[in-house]
């Protein structure tokens, strides 16, 4: 699907119970990891955590297999 983050937005933290493939179309999306920025394809493996987040807002194109595992409320 496609994600717009708002500036500040964080998603919580979280696991991917399958592989996560992410293409940022505008703006950086962050974590841990460090920044993607537009044009920039993510790859995350399966039982992958982490918490994300957007400093100046996003939109990205994401495509999961199976839905995420939050381990936090969603706001």
């Amino acid at each position: 699907g496609i994600f717009r983050l708002a500036p500040g937005a964080v998603v919580p933290d979280h696991v991917h119970n399958e592989i996560e493939q992410t293409y940022v179309l505008e703006g950086t999306f962050s974590d841990q990891d460090g920044d993607a920025h537009a044009g920039d394809f993510i790859w995350r493996p399966k039982g992958n955590r982490h918490e994300a987040y957007s400093t100046d807002g996003c939109i990205i194109l994401g495509f999961f297999l199976k839905p995420n595992t939050f381990l936090k409320p969603l706001p």
